[in-house]
């Protein structure tokens, strides 16, 4: 054993009773077998813990937290990390004799930290990490420290108080009976680092006073952010003459009606002690003062209006049946836990201000708190009715046949189910109208969405004419809010087989395993759109329908960390059945699939507020799941595309949409559009993307990037829509469509076949 390794150790057991600082132990270091050595022999480690594997176990599951790693992974991730006989820090606490390995000291506070995000994130971890605390007073202040250690707020503490733990004091601080009678610094110290011995601790177990007022505010660099939790009032006031000074905030928790108390003397060099509360005090009026005559100070600091009334009636018995006023370790504990949450916001820069705040435990949880003040929102899927099936008119000839038609032609698919229609009948042509009130939403770019929807209702509405023994004569107007005009004829003529599938298409979301399509199932789709004149791109393939899942996801959460955009989609969506049958419109949450996990985390991310916060703090990764597990159960992902790009163009390929659709429905796969990315593609083609911020034009021009990699993506197509097939059971429900007295007006009473000429029905 080495000379200075002796004194070392022989200074450690000497000053034993004052020891607070631990001896780190670098394991990777030739010198450190030989100190551990020196440590056993002298009888200074009474126990050894070692769960340094466990640690490095942990470290790497954080840093993977999208999969439970097997444990041959992890075994294999912990071998190609570190050697585990050099890895880490060894650490002796001599006032208990404790030897205890831990992870070097980024990695340690990388796993300590971990659960702290993303309430705080790694960035601002750093930034508190860094932060130079100073807590005068041991009672909130030793809850203070403790919190603050446990949060990681503050790298550097001071710890200033003069008093020794007694046993009236373990009604609320913490501590044990073998601990009595030694400094509150040193226990307060002690614990901190028993909990993260990398935390840089200094004590003044003289308290503060004038003599080392300016060592314990600036020596060793200046404290960012002092605590004021001592009893003597002089302190009190001459600590924050000084902190103003030297344009130190103070903050200060009174453990009555949680009330928090905030200085911001960095801000407000000027601002009057205790805001003015106590007019022009001095330190040195306040010295020697009993604890009785300091009263009526108090008074005017905790507030003789706002004080409690149990704090209140205690005032009254100060130095006659109470020694000095009471203390409670809830509110203690509150206290420490409130002076915490403050720093921290005030370190990051969101609490702003100065002021005298209030968290009374007692108000708020009381009989006459309005926390029965209506039900809470329910987390159950209800389903309306009609929501698993549309009943649909028999279509037949005669009198009422447009309208019937009508109410097919609208089942056909719309952006969110907006259901952008309306139309007019005169008896002789029905007027397919956009109505714009319906369809004003940033995915719907120069209407390419709307479009799209009236050539599936087009389509639709041409395939079901047959069934009312009626041919359909589109001609496409496209003029203003004028899409097209419809007048029908009779037929003798068969229908097509896709409109005995009309009733059955639907958008099914449901989940299942992945399993290869049906054969020849991709020639039959494909077919389908060529015919339509469109083109279908399908991709079946595992790691690409993975890599397809990543980048939805993606897109996803582009869109929802979008003020604009997140509103109109929750716009959308029908919470209930009494929303359900209100709107008839919109997308039914029934229709989404959702496990009640998921769907408690829709109704959470419903709010702005909650993924505003989510972006701020970088996070939103979980965003990205939804679509990564719908693309899981993938058979396959498809694109249809069709040539041109003109709103004609895009008629066109809802048309083929609808039959593609159609074919599917007949080949008993489920359908689900993916389609809100391509929208958001268009926009960026185009240059008109203001709305996202600078990130989300970034990581959305990077996507596109990524699907050009997926699909031959050709500057002259329209791309109609991008949709996920899968072999499935049935939906739950399906979104319903408005009533045709919604969207139909009759000009004149008329049989839907009285038109003139040679069109005019046979007798009979």
């Amino acid at each position: 054993m080495t000379d200075t390794l002796q004194s070392a150790l022989h200074a450690l057991r000497a000053n034993d009773c004052s020891a607070f600082r631990p001896l780190l132990l670098p394991a990777g270091e030739p010198c450190t077998a030989s100190r551990l050595e020196a440590l056993l022999d002298v009888g200074d480690v009474r126990e050894v813990h070692d769960t340094l594997r466990q640690q490095l176990c942990g470290l790497l599951e954080t840093r993977h937290p999208s999969r439970k790693l097997s444990d041959a992974e992890l075994n294999a991730l912990v071998a190609d990390h570190a050697d585990p006989t050099t890895h880490g820090v060894w650490v002796h606490y001599p006032w208990s004799g404790r030897l205890v390995r831990v992870l070097p000291r980024d990695e340690f506070q990388e796993l300590r930290s971990s659960r702290n995000r993303n309430k705080i994130t790694a960035d601002e971890q750093a930034v508190l990490r860094d932060l130079t605390l100073g807590v005068v007073g041991l009672s909130v202040g030793q809850a203070t420290a403790l919190t603050l250690a446990l949060e990681g707020v503050g790298g550097r503490l001071r710890l200033a108080d003069f008093d020794h733990l007694e046993l009236s004091n373990l009604n609320r601080l913490r501590g044990g009976v073998h601990q009595l009678g030694v400094a509150k610094t040193l226990n307060t110290a002690r614990a901190i680092a028993e909990l993260d011995p990398y935390i840089d601790v200094d004590v003044f177990p003289e308290g503060v006073h004038a003599g080392n007022l300016d060592a314990f505010l600036t020596g060793a660099g200046r404290l960012d952010l002092v605590f004021d939790e001592c009893d003597d009032l002089a302190v009190k006031v001459r600590l924050r003459e000084r902190a103003r000074a030297l344009r130190i905030p103070v903050m200060m928790e009174t453990s009555d009606r949680g009330l928090l108390d905030i200085e911001r003397f960095d801000q407000e060099p000027q601002r009057p002690l205790f805001h003015g509360l106590v007019g022009d005090l001095k330190a040195d009026d306040l010295e020697g003062l009993s604890t009785y005559d300091k009263v009526p100070t108090v008074m005017k600091i905790i507030g003789q209006r706002t004080m409690s009334s149990r704090m209140a009636a205690s005032m009254i018995d100060i130095e006659t049946t109470l020694p000095t006023w009471p203390q409670l370790a809830s509110a203690v504990a509150l206290g420490g836990s409130l002076n915490t949450d403050a720093a921290r916001r005030l370190a990051l820069g969101t609490l702003r201000g100065s002021g005298r705040f209030f968290v009374d435990v007692e108000q708020i949880v009381s009989d006459d708190a309005e926390h029965a003040a209506g039900d809470p929102p329910s987390f159950d899927v209800e389903i309306s009715e009609e929501a698993t099936s549309l009943a649909l008119p028999r279509l037949r000839p005669g009198p009422g046949a447009v309208r019937d038609l009508v109410a097919w032609a609208t089942t056909a698919p719309s952006g969110g189910n907006c259901q952008p229609w309306r139309f007019e009948w005169d008896g002789a042509v029905l007027r397919c109208l956009h109505d714009r009130t319906r369809s004003a939403n940033y995915l719907d770019f120069r209407d390419f969405a709307t479009h799209l929807a009236f050539g599936a209702l087009l389509e639709t509405l041409e395939l079901a004419a047959p069934l009312a023994g009626l041919r359909a004569h589109t001609e496409l107007v496209l003029a203003e809010d004028l899409i097209a005009t419809v007048s029908f004829s009779p037929s003798r003529g068969a229908a097509d087989l896709l409109s005995e599938q009309i009733p059955k298409r639907v958008t099914n979301r449901r989940l299942g395993e992945r399993v290869p399509l049906p054969p020849d199932a991709a020639a039959t789709l494909s077919a389908a759109a060529r015919a339509a004149g469109g083109r279908l791109q399908l991709i079946t393939q595992p790691d690409a329908l993975d890599a397809a899942g990543r980048l939805l996801g993606r897109g996803d959460r582009v869109r929802l960390l979008n003020r604009l955009t997140h509103g109109e989609m929750m716009a959308e969506l029908r919470w209930n059945a009494a929303e359900v049958e209100a709107t008839r419109d919109g997308v039914d949450v029934a229709t989404l699939e959702l496990t009640p996990t998921d769907l408690a985390a829709m109704r959470m991310i419903s709010s702005w507020r909650v993924l505003a916060m989510a972006d701020r703090v970088g996070g939103g990764a979980g965003l990205e799941k939804p679509s990564r597990k719908a693309m899981a159960s993938a058979s396959g992902l498809a694109l249809l595309t069709v040539r041109g790009q003109t709103a004609a163009d895009r008629v066109r390929g809802g048309r083929a949409l609808q039959r593609v659709w159609l074919t599917a429905a007949e080949l008993g796969l489920a359908v689900q559009p993916m389609t809100a990315i391509t929208h958001l593609f268009d926009r960026l083609a185009a240059g008109e993307v203001d709305a996202l911020t600078a990130g989300g034009r970034e990581s959305l021009a990077a996507l596109r990037a990524g699907y050009e990699d997926l699909f031959d993506a050709r500057a002259d197509d329209a791309e109609i829509m991008l949709f996920r097939l899968a072999v499935a059971g049935p939906p739950t429900a399906r979104s319903l469509r408005r009533r045709v007295d919604d969207v139909l007006v009759e000009t004149r009473s008329a049989a839907p076949t009285d038109v003139p000429g040679p069109r005019a029905p046979a007798p009979g």
